[in-house]
């Protein structure tokens, strides 16, 4: 995949969208590598090397040599395979739909939206397009935070740098978004928007990216901040947080439900700027620099034994029975999907698999998830 990113990338778009001086603020800030990151380029790699096996001509060769080389990788799982695995039905289940029209696929193509935001472009996990529909598939390895295809402004842009692109070739009417989450539980969320809808949105966005390629605008803090570069150090959302200090003051009578779900929102939000701040400072301070009033200590650590097999073998020599000494209990369906893969298990003991219904907890009205209704078989005893 290409390592190079515009400074109104696609993948940062309901970032500057809403902030658009965060693009010029963060410009330089240096990226923070992290496992999590490589395994999600780890997974991106084996998801186009078996859709380029499906959609092109590959040498046998060329394709094992590749595949031993992400195998080798100590990233590399078996889940991994099983949700690359469904990233490529999930296409498959596509193109098949237009079984006499064969689609045209191209995967890892870089697009250009500079039309709609400054030498803008992107590079769009796959892009399939038969007769006037276009299909933009964007595949998320991330299991963490669930992202919807609805209204998605990455995918969007994308569509429009693909329509642009082919429109020599293709006349779309019709754009279809799709991401494929499989570890969310989800598995892959689609929507679909007309081709004269995405492109007056195009248009209505066209201003707000002069004004971020400009380091012009507002600052405005939001969800969008959990991916900003700036988002420990961002004066305008400590002085969001700081504003709360007036606002937050307890009135002598008891708080209504309405305050009570005010409160609960911008505490939500306090508590994640609260865990960067403490991310930032303790890098900080093991990278040498002094924050004033704290200091990076040792946490607390477990004993344990550096060599399980010969100090068990010391106490069973001493009389211990080795029942005693050994817990024996069945792995997690999470474990036993890295195992077996996701795909084989639900095939195997798919019928003896189910799916309690999870206890209710508290979310933003704006989230994807249904509103609780109590099991009434559960209530009741009922199988």
């Amino acid at each position: 995949m290409p390592d190079v990113h515009a400074l109104l990338s696609a993948s940062a778009a309901k970032r500057w969208i809403n902030c658009p001086p965060s693009v010029r603020l963060t410009e330089n800030m240096p990226d923070t590598p992290s496992e999590f990151a490589a395994e999600g380029t780890l997974a991106h790699e084996l998801a186009e090397l078996k859709l380029r096996k499906k959609f092109e001509v590959m040498p046998k060769s060329k394709y094992t040599k590749v595949l031993d080389t992400i195998k080798s990788n100590p990233l590399y799982t078996a889940e991994m395979d099983s949700c690359t695995d469904e990233y490529l039905d999930f296409i498959l289940t596509i193109a098949h739909r237009y079984d006499k029209t064969k689609p045209y696929v191209v995967i890892e193509k870089q697009l250009n939206y500079s039309h709609i935001a400054k030498d803008g472009f992107g590079t769009s996990d796959c892009v399939l397009i038969c007769k006037n529909n276009l299909h933009i598939i964007d595949f998320k390895y991330g299991k963490g935070v669930p992202v919807s295809a609805e209204d998605n402004p990455q995918l969007k842009l994308y569509a429009l740098g693909a329509i642009a692109e082919y429109s020599m070739l293709y006349c779309v009417e019709n754009v279809f978004l799709h991401i494929v989450q499989p570890r969310t539980g989800e598995g892959s969320s689609s929507w679909e928007i007309s081709a004269s809808a995405l492109s007056a949105w195009g248009e209505s966005i066209n201003p707000i990216a002069e004004l971020a390629y400009n380091g012009g605008g507002e600052f405005k803090c939001g969800d969008w901040c959990r991916f900003c570069k700036a988002k420990a150090t961002c004066r305008a959302r400590a002085e969001n947080f700081f504003a709360l200090e007036d606002t937050a003051k307890m009135p002598k009578e008891l708080l209504s439900d309405s305050e009570i779900g005010e409160a609960l929102t911008k505490a939500q939000t306090l508590k994640n700027w609260v865990t960067d701040l403490e991310e930032y400072a303790l890098n900080a301070i093991l990278s040498g620099s002094d924050i004033v009033g704290w200091k990076a200590v040792e946490g607390r650590s477990n004993r344990k034994i550096t060599d399980v097999d010969s100090a068990f073998e010391v106490l069973k020599s001493n009389g211990y029975d080795e029942a005693l000494l050994y817990e024996r209990k069945p792995i997690t369906l999470t474990e036993l999907e890295k195992l077996v893969t996701k795909k084989k298990l639900e095939e195997l003991i798919g019928d003896k698999i189910v799916k309690p219904q999870g206890k209710p907890t508290l979310a933003p009205v704006d989230d994807k998830r249904k509103p609780y209704k109590p099991d009434i078989n559960e209530m009741f005893g009922g199988n």
